[in-house]
């Protein structure tokens, strides 16, 4: 059955894609000669923005970073037999905590940024092991 940590993937998969819409926000409407967003060249594009636009990309960036360890470490707790509840609501936990993360990036909110990134990793490293026996 699809579970609600598998939701969680899900959700994960669509926060950079959200991210990637709020870098981009402040060029939509906009001729391209007036600095308006580049659809034929985003990445110079976007490489060029400033302040929370340029945050924002780096979120966009250090989310699709967190993926690959978050997907495996739901799928693995799973395959281990992990108590579904505490599966469920610890993903939920992570996926809260990195759009606060997100949040945080953007506002420009650095220190706290970090601290909630390692509380993050800290309950991915826990969802993976949450099958060992």
């Amino acid at each position: 059955r699809f579970t609600i940590a598998y939701w969680c993937i899900l959700i994960m998969a669509l926060l950079p894609i959200v991210c990637a819409g709020l870098a981009k926000k402040a060029g939509f409407g906009k001729p391209r000669r007036d600095g308006g967003y580049d659809n034929e060249d985003p990445r110079p594009w976007l490489d060029k923005q400033t302040g929370w636009a340029a945050r924002a990309n780096a979120a966009q960036a250090n989310t699709f970073e967190c993926l690959p360890f978050f997907f495996a470490a739901v799928i693995i707790a799973h395959e281990l037999g992990a108590l579904q509840l505490r599966l469920d609501l610890l993903a939920v936990v992570f996926v809260v905590l990195r759009i606060i993360y997100v949040l945080m990036y953007i506002a420009g909110m650095a220190k706290m940024r970090s601290a909630v990134w390692t509380l993050a990793l800290i309950v991915n490293i826990t969802i993976l092991f949450l099958g060992f026996k």
